[in-house]
């Protein structure tokens, strides 16, 4: 495959606006005046280009930040959301109706899993959760009725890796979809290039990267995006799920950091593996040979942006996994909070927090242990001094 550069390709976008501004400008309005009846009549019917309706379909930001997000990903375009489960619920929706069926990951996010395994039922939609490592049993799971493939590149919170290749050619001989959720590998993975149908964002987490906001995203074929957002049937437009035109803005600008960003986060990640290796700490990072998934991660990732900033500590039971993330709080290696992509490290006990919604007995047989401490790695500037905080609280608790 020709090589793909992310951050190159949203360089190359011409985005001067109207009044010179270096910035984007923000518009601000709901709807849009038209000089002529009969254009307002054809942009309904979606035959005009330049012209906007009402901005729970198009709004100039949120068509800037479309635009820039198509670039990173290597898709025609993109739609913003208002949140990340916005975009899964509406994509997933979008594919489906009564008597369908869909093959999920059974490890997501625990906001997805509590929709596929418990609301989305009420549509007479069948889910059936496998292990995305297994591709047999993804085979053999498949249905005639089954319309929707769905993982996530890299899993939450076990950080397994989907061979995205593989399961394309998978759900596409069985006439599905294969959606993938990217929300932990932004730049690190180009899912549609590699043969995903639409590619989905928590944009909360490394997109925007400050936690300021809550806001998603979905990628994929101008196509697709455009019957999403048809005004007689498409999903998004009917249920609504609009990002805001000033968060679109502010994402917009802080997307041109976003490489950096995913560096840092990888090399601080890497660098911690390697401490936590050293030392006999028990840790899961894909960035390390002993990894299951180092081969295939490095067979789909683009150059330059390293292996992820999620890494994760087995401390065996939940009430020393509880003691530790306290003392690590009080010391000031970052906070005890959910969600990820942040300038600080944040820390979480996922198995009591993000999976949740999951019950334990699928916990168990996703591997996942109580004691679980997942890390999203934060932009310190020295690691080595996060690495020995982390191990003075977990001696302080032995």
């Amino acid at each position: 495959m020709e090589k793909f550069d992310p951050a190159t390709n949203l360089e190359k976008l011409d985005k001067k606006d109207a009044y010179r501004g270096v910035n984007p400008a923000i518009c601000d309005s709901a709807t849009f005046m038209f000089e002529h009846a009969k254009t307002m009549t054809d942009t309904f019917h979606g035959e005009t280009e330049g012209y906007f309706l009402y901005s729970r379909h198009w709004n100039p930001s949120t068509l800037s930040l479309a635009q820039s997000l198509a670039a990173i990903e290597g898709t025609e375009l993109a739609w913003p959301t208002g949140s990340g489960l916005a975009a899964i619920t509406t994509a997933l929706l979008h594919e489906v109706k009564a008597g369908d069926h869909i093959v999920s990951s059974m490890t997501v996010y625990g906001g997805t899993f509590a929709f596929l395994n418990n609301y989305i039922k009420k549509f007479n939609v069948e889910v059936t959760f496998v292990n995305m490592q297994n591709l047999d049993a993804v085979k053999k799971a498949i249905r005639p009725n089954t319309k929707v493939l769905y993982t996530e590149t890299m899993n939450n919170p076990l950080l397994r890796i989907a061979n995205i290749p593989e399961l394309s050619k998978i759900a596409h001989a069985a006439g599905a979809k294969l959606l993938v959720d990217n929300t932990f590998t932004p730049m690190i993975f180009s899912p549609y290039r590699l043969g995903a149908d639409v590619v989905l964002y928590s944009m909360t987490k490394y997109i925007n990267g400050m936690n300021d906001c809550v806001a998603g995203a979905i990628c994929g074929s101008a196509e697709y995006i455009n019957s999403l957002i048809d005004v007689n049937n498409g999903t998004a437009m009917l249920l609504g799920p609009v990002l805001d035109t000033f968060r679109s803005t502010s994402i917009q600008k802080n997307l041109h950091t976003l490489h950096i960003r995913m560096k840092k986060h990888s090399e601080n990640a890497m660098y911690l593996a390697k401490r936590f290796k050293e030392t006999g700490i028990k840790y899961n990072y894909p960035g390390l040979p002993e990894h299951p998934d180092y081969e295939l991660f490095k067979s789909m990732m683009n150059e330059g942006y390293g292996f992820g900033g999620m890494i994760s500590i087995d401390m065996e039971t939940a009430e020393r996994a509880s003691a530790i993330m306290e003392k690590m709080q009080e010391l000031g290696v970052g906070y005890l909070a959910v969600s990820l992509g942040y300038f600080k490290t944040l820390f979480s006990n996922s198995g009591k927090s993000t999976s949740s919604e999951v019950p334990e007995d699928i916990q168990h047989e996703m591997g996942m242990s109580e004691g679980l401490i997942r890390f999203s790695m934060g932009l310190d500037n020295d690691p080595e001094r996060t690495f020995q905080l982390i191990k003075q609280a977990i001696d302080a608790t032995k």
